[in-house]
């Protein structure tokens, strides 16, 4: 979809950034957001690095692993709200819904 802003046409995302907003707040931890938008890879580096803090962090290293995970996902929060956070494709997410289910 191309969204007119001013003079430039951008290409956005079909995707929802309310959509992924909730999910990088509820679920965090599994990199939801991530593969909402497509990004897998990405995602499941957030999930392996959680699963492995926690079943290591009685150990410390394992605490360190997920404040890796955490910093990861609240930079990606911060990004989903001033809507720069991309799709797979490269598309910015940039509407909080869809504007084609609101025309029907």
């Amino acid at each position: 979809m191309t969204q007119t802003f001013g003079e430039l046409n951008v290409v956005v995302s079909q995707k929802e950034r309310l959509v992924a907003f909730l999910l990088c707040f509820f679920f965090f931890l599994f990199g939801a957001h991530r593969f909402y938008a497509g990004r897998t890879l990405s995602a499941v580096s957030i999930l392996v690095l959680n699963i492995i803090g926690w079943f290591t962090s009685f150990l410390g290293v394992g605490l360190v692993l997920i404040g890796i995970a955490s910093f990861w996902v609240f930079i990606d929060f911060i990004i989903i709200i001033i809507g720069k956070f991309k799709d797979k494709n490269g598309y910015l997410i940039l509407n909080w819904t869809n504007p084609a289910k609101q025309n029907g």
